[in-house]
């Protein structure tokens, strides 16, 4: 029996070994947490061939480190503090910025508690293979494990702890580089510790540790033009601020301190909430806060105080008799600003004289505005969370001064953001001339109170405007979609066979087919739009003996490929959803699942998980079961060919009695949810006609036929999510993924409302969505069909989005769907595409008793964190596509101006404004403004807008909402995307060129 020794810590270690401290529990009872730390002494420092660590850990650092920065010509590594990456994590990322770092444990740990994003960064730049990269587990190295002092800050701990690293690693060099006999000295390369903290410089320079502001060491850098506009304004305590903030008077209101934000939200004071800027009037926003039906009014740029939008933040309310109504005019940023210079704007003339314009515009609306309008207003007093990130901007050519146009000397300009619900950001950079004409990210560093405008830094370029590339690009980036291609981890997780992979031979030694049942003789197809390849749902429907019917839906399983807490899991949880665009799709999983080994192609064998039921003829369910599966399909159509062929009498095969019996009772399960109270509403879609795959030009635009197995598709996929939903929910009631839509509060209703009663005499009643939906019904013009699509569209907008959540986090009667009347929903059918899916089909499975569930989905903590990342990249992916379209469209119809003298289409009047309309062209899809420069005469009250007639003599037209109207379209390049922006002007009953 071999000798077994126990060796005993000395009890003087425990200092450093043992950790103390209280903890209060949910039920507020305090107790006492003692964790023990074990220290170890082969902690590998991570470079290359060192004699002092006798490990055979992989390293990545060279012995000699970079040689290439002109203060440590001899060799170094960079060791940055916390500060470093939470600051200028845009330099740290750029490919041009390649010394060897060391990431202190310390450093991870403070950064993953201080910004989980910035973590997800710094996490993802530990694992590139591109850059030479240590994590060094300080904490758990015996020589570089420190304890907290008494009366010492865990910041000034953990600054003392990274000294202590980079004061071992320069001792630990001097032993990994032994001097060899009868050789010459070779000079040892530094870790040099990199801070922007001054106190921790001086601390570093008198325990003899190599350091360096970030600032500095990029100044000595051979690339140094290219990264001295990455830095932060934050981040360096060495950044001169610009001459028109340094010694300015404030323009906004100091923020009041969190203590006092978070006291005052408690006690009903004051009220959080997310900031919302407006698209048409750049001096107003609002908050949604619970304590309100209506949202906080934000009227004039001190009340915003330098909110952006996405901001979580704090907002105190007036006295009711300084509430206010939203304005009624389009006010342009660029319009009204387009004078300010980026460096001098804030003089006293010029600042004066753009708070008067301001405000006098805010004013004319303000007080022509009914009581009954006017809604609680007020201002922001403090920010809870900022939702600053890098902007897609161009560079304001106009910001450029004379004498600098051909300059690369440091200027400041102003970068215009894409979106119009930002305000313009200040910008110091040396590369101004050769920025111009291209589209640039930007991020903002600060907004100080002397300060009419942000200021941030340039981060990189994306190419050319209006270049097919770079508009991709900076769409994807607008709208925080992941699509970095998939790693080596995430492809380590497919299968080893790759595209050779094939559901085995049916053999109880193969584990593909335990607990699954063999339906592939059923007579199974697939009905999807066109050029669809990730299939995820194929259907069948047979008479059963009995005179009932047999119909299943069946999904890919693609949770067999995809494993909890795997490398492909956590990249499908942190993308959440495929984004569709016009000419590609930016995929959720890599392709060969997407598209191949779970695609339910036709005459393959596939994985599938299945619902069936058993109906009655009048598709009254007698018995659902759930079944891992495997089929094979026998034909995937597109929604057109299914419609041919179930229309075509001379067809009587297997097959097409299948799709005849799936619509009859897709006709019968609609009736029965419309009766319940479901709502049909209508969103524009429209199919843009490309010239050619290879070349993605567009040609055409049109709106999306829809036929019968549109329907047919779509109540077989809500039954399924439905029945799905009852039976995760009675086996998980505390972490069951669920999806739900609250009811609208009345007053989103109210302004619709007002208008159908004006202006077309209906009545829309909101009292529930049965209320709803049969007023809508109601709601016809017999003069104009397309009337009625029209208001359900505009209804729509009135509603509230759709959202996942836990079922353990909400009460019970809060899970229904509003717009499908459904008191339980979930998403099953399309998890080739969405990984709220995946997360329900786990849970199914477990329900069916087929797999235990992960620990992962009986945590209500993970699952809300989950859900929250999920609906968000949904709700982006949505804007995405919108985008992609929107896009698309404005190039389809520059086409048309250069083929056509005059491209003219009829629209519907949906909002009046003091100087424009706001009109709705359903043909397009598109929605745009017509401007009037000319005074004209507004009705607010009976939403009508009347302007001079384009014959002299002629009385003025009136125009009010819902009147048709024809729109001459133009397409001309757009000051803030620097892409071709869609122009209207009216044609018909008046031309508004001469307004």
């Amino acid at each position: 029996m071999p000798e077994i020794t126990i060796l005993k810590r000395p009890r003087e270690e425990a200092v450093i070994t043992q950790r103390m401290f209280f903890k209060k529990t949910a039920r507020g009872k305090v107790i006492k947490v003692l964790r023990e730390r074990y220290l170890r002494d082969d902690i590998s420092c991570g470079v290359k061939g060192c004699r002092a660590c006798n490990t055979t850990a992989q390293t990545v650092l060279s012995r000699s480190g970079d040689t290439t920065h002109k203060d440590f010509p001899t060799g170094h590594y960079i060791l940055p503090d916390t500060n470093v990456f939470l600051a200028q994590m845009d330099l740290i990322e750029s490919s041009h910025f390649t010394p060897p770092i060391i990431i202190l444990q310390t450093v991870m740990e403070e950064v993953r508690h201080r910004s989980l994003p910035l973590y997800s960064r710094l996490k993802a730049l530990t694992t590139t293979d591109e850059r030479k990269v240590w994590v060094f587990y300080n904490e758990f190295r015996s020589e570089t494990a420190i304890v907290r002092e008494d009366d010492e800050t865990p910041n000034d701990r953990n600054d003392r702890g990274i000294r202590k690293a980079a004061e071992w690693y320069n001792a630990h060099l001097t032993l990994a580089h032994p001097p060899i006999r009868g050789q010459p000295n070779v000079a040892l390369p530094k870790v040099v510790l990199i801070t922007d903290d001054f106190a921790n410089r001086q601390k570093a320079d008198k325990e003899k540790i190599p350091c360096i502001s970030v600032r500095n060491y990029v100044d000595g850098m051979k690339n140094s033009d290219q990264l001295l506009d990455l830095l932060s304004a934050t981040g360096s305590d060495e950044v001169e601020p610009t001459r028109a903030v340094a010694g300015r008077t404030a323009l906004y209101a100091d923020y009041l301190p969190m203590s006092t934000l978070v006291a005052g939200v408690k006690a009903g004071q004051l009220h959080q909430g997310h900031f919302n800027a407006n698209q048409y009037n750049y001096l107003e926003g609002n908050v949604p806060v619970p304590a309100f039906t209506k949202a906080v009014l934000l009227a004039g740029r001190e009340n915003m105080n330098r909110a952006v939008q996405g901001d979580v933040v704090v907002v105190e309310v007036f006295n009711e008799r300084e509430w206010k109504a939203p304005t009624d005019e389009v006010i342009d940023q660029e319009a009204t600003l387009k004078n300010d210079d980026a460096e001098d704007s804030e003089e006293e003339g010029d600042d004066l004289m753009v708070h008067e314009h301001e405000s006098k515009a805010l004013r004319a609306e303000h007080t022509k505005k009914a009581p009954a309008e006017k809604q609680p207003t007020g201002r922001v007093v403090g920010i809870i969370k900022r939702n600053w990130r890098a902007y897609v901007c161009h560079i304001d050519s106009t910001s450029l001064t004379s004498s600098n146009a051909t300059s690369l000397g440091l200027q400041t300009v102003f970068a215009t953001p894409v979106s119009r619900l930002l305000p313009r950001i200040r910008l110091r950079t040396r590369q101004a001339p050769s920025l111009v004409g291209n589209k640039i990210l930007v991020t903002i560093d600060r907004w100080e109170i002397t300060s009419r405008y942000p200021e941030g830094h340039f981060v990189r370029t994306l190419g050319k405007a209006e270049s097919k590339e770079a508009e991709q690009e900076s769409l994807l980036l607008e709208f925080e979609v992941p699509y970095r291609p998939f790693g080596k981890a995430i492809l380590d997780c497919l299968p080893p066979e790759g595209e050779q992979w094939v559901v085995p031979p049916k053999s109880a030694a193969n584990p593909e087919w335990r607990d699954r049942a063999d339906l592939r003789d059923l007579i199974i197809c697939s009905i999807d739009p066109p050029g669809c390849q990730d299939i995820d749902d194929a259907l069948h429907a047979r008479r059963l003996t009995n005179g009932n019917i047999e119909a299943g839906v069946h999904i890919a399983d693609v949770s067999h490929f995809v494993h909890p807490e795997t490398a492909m899991d956590n990249e499908a949880a942190a993308r959440g959803s495929t984004v569709y665009l016009v000419d590609k799709r930016i995929d959720m999983l890599p392709a060969l699942l997407g598209t191949n080994l779970c695609s339910l192609r036709p005459h393959v064998e596939r994985l599938a998980f299945s619902v069936i039921w058993e109906m009655t003829v009048d598709a009254e369910i007698v018995n659902v079961r759930f079944t891992k599966s495997v089929i094979a399909s026998k034909a995937a159509f597109e929604y057109g060919e299914a419609q041919l062929r179930k229309d075509d009498p001379k067809l009587n095969d297997n097959l097409t009695q299948s799709i005849r019996l799936l619509n009859s009772l897709a006709q019968k399960l609609k009736a029965k949810r419309m009766a319940a109270g479901a709502l049909n509403l209508a969103s524009p879609e429209v199919k843009i006609h490309l010239d050619s795959s290879e070349s993605s030009d567009p040609v055409d635009v049109e709106q999306k036929a829809l036929h019968e197995t549109n329907s047919l598709v779509e109540e077989f996929m809500l039954l399924a999510n439905t029945s799905v939903a009852k039976k995760t929910q009675e086996s998980f009631p505390q972490t069951s993924v669920l999806r739900r839509h609250l009811p609208p509060p009345p007053t989103n209703f109210e302004k619709l409302q007002d208008i159908l009663q004006k202006r077309k005499g209906l009545k829309l009643d909101v009292s529930s969505s049965a209320a709803l939906a049969d007023s809508l019904d109601k709601c016809l013009d017999p003069k104009e069909p397309a009337f009625n699509t029209l208001v359900r569209i505009m209804a729509t907008r009135c509603m509230l989005s759709a959202e996942y959540f836990n079922s353990g986090s909400v009460s019970r009667d809060t899970f229904g769907h509003y717009g499908l009347a459904s008191p339980i929903y979930t998403h099953f059918t399309s998890p080739i595409r969405r990984f709220a899916d995946i997360l329900v089909h786990r849970q199914l499975a477990a329900a069916i008793g087929y797999t235990p569930l992960h620990p992962s989905l009986h945590s209500k903590m993970h699952v809300e964190r989950i859900m929250e990342v999920v609906n968000r990249r949904h709700r982006m992916a949505q804007m995405a596509g919108r985008a992609s379209v929107e896009f698309y469209v404005g190039l389809a119809l520059k086409g048309r101006n250069e083929r056509e003298k005059e491209v003219t289409e009829d629209a519907f009047v949906i909002r009046t404004f003091r100087n424009g309309l706001g009109v709705f062209v359903s043909k397009l899809g598109l929605e745009g403004l017509v401007m009037f420069k000319r005074d004209t005469q507004f009705d607010a009250e009976n939403y009508t807008i009347s302007v001079p007639s384009s014959d002299i003599g002629r009385p003025d037209v009136t125009i009010s909402v819902f009147d048709k109207v024809t729109v001459r379209i133009e397409v001309e390049k757009d000051k803030n995307t620097q892409r071709g922006r869609v122009k209207m002007t009216l044609v018909s009953p008046v031309d508004s060129r001469a307004l």
